[in-house]
């Protein structure tokens, strides 16, 4: 019996990016919902408790209810939203960070699949932590530029309408509180002892997007050098199939400059690092609605179900 697979907000931008994975493959069941019944709370429990897989992408409010619904000890769930990220008993969705991270994935009832800009911070900072390199207590900075696709249907309506304002032409900061909903996963998941000064930008094109980290010689292990920063993350994420670490000649390679969108419609994640031993900055840059979202949570599937942990993306 294929395992049966239910979307509970499938109209969505991360619904349906998740849903266009689905083409073509026919080792699984999908369950769908009559759209006159999206919001019927009676329809939504009996797919969510009929599925094997449950995928929430919903508000938060929304994603704490559905999973009250379940009566189903064997419905799994892999929540989309930000509601269970640091929640006790949730797996997070990121396997590439270490092997009991993708055991818990693999063996879990509840998966939280990452932030966007959260994954381009983690993936640079939870391996530095890990190795020494950057104390727990480290004060860190972090900037991210997304494609507007990252603010859902009502924000690419507003890039995309005839008459819209002038102000989105141009680079736009956000989060201006410093109150952002990805910093308690940003900070949680590094173990760090302070949340990230965090600045996220969005501009003017769809999807793609770049974290950068600076780092200062001076905050990290004495003896660090840019050739050793690389050779760590090197050896964090060796053989993994959708993480990329860049050569050190990449900086010279793209010509002094790194455009944001240069993975879009690409799964993976590609980090480099820059700079020189006194000041260094690390990238991740990938596209915020596949590894950052919707291709995060396909890839947990995979590792849920136990098949390719790539099928159905774009690799």
């Amino acid at each position: 019996m294929k395992p049966r697979i239910y979307i509970d907000g499938s109209e969505g931008t991360t619904g349906l990016r998740i849903f266009e994975r689905f083409s073509g493959r026919e080792d699984i069941e999908i369950l769908q919902i009559d759209p006159g019944l999206r919001k019927d709370i009676a329809e939504r429990k009996k797919l969510i408790n009929a599925s094997d897989i449950t995928f929430l992408c919903l508000p938060d409010a929304a994603a704490r209810e559905a999973v009250s619904l379940i009566d189903n000890d064997n419905t799994r769930v892999i929540d989309a939203s930000t509601a269970h990220r640091t929640a006790p008993g949730w797996a997070y969705g990121f396997p590439e960070l270490s092997p009991a991270m993708r055991q818990a994935i693999v063996t879990g009832k509840r998966v939280a699949n990452p932030g966007c800009h959260a994954t381009g911070f983690i993936s640079i900072v939870r391996p530095l932590v890990d190795a020494g390199i950057i104390p727990a207590d480290a004060l860190l900075s972090c900037f991210s530029l997304t494609g507007y696709s990252g603010g859902g249907k009502k924000m690419i309506a507003q890039y995309e309408g005839e008459e819209r304002e002038a102000g989105l032409d141009s680079p736009r900061v956000y989060g201006l509180t410093q109150g952002h909903k990805h910093l308690p996963e940003m900070q949680a998941v590094c173990g760090l002892a302070h949340a990230p000064l965090f600045s996220p930008i969005v501009a003017d094109y769809y999807a793609g997007m770049l974290v950068s980290v600076p780092l200062a010689g001076s905050q990290l292990t004495p003896g660090t050098t840019l050739s050793r920063l690389h050779e760590c993350l090197s050896d964090a994420y060796a053989g993994a199939r959708l993480v990329r670490v860049m050569p050190l000649s990449a900086q010279a390679d793209v010509g002094g400059f790194l455009a944001a969108n240069g993975c879009a419609l690409w799964d993976g994640l590609e980090l480099y690092v820059t700079g020189n031993d006194e000041r260094m900055t690390v990238l991740a840059r990938f596209d915020n609605l596949g590894k950052g979202a919707s291709g995060a949570a396909i890839q947990s599937m995979n590792l849920m179900l136990g098949c390719d942990e790539t099928a159905g993306l774009n690799v």
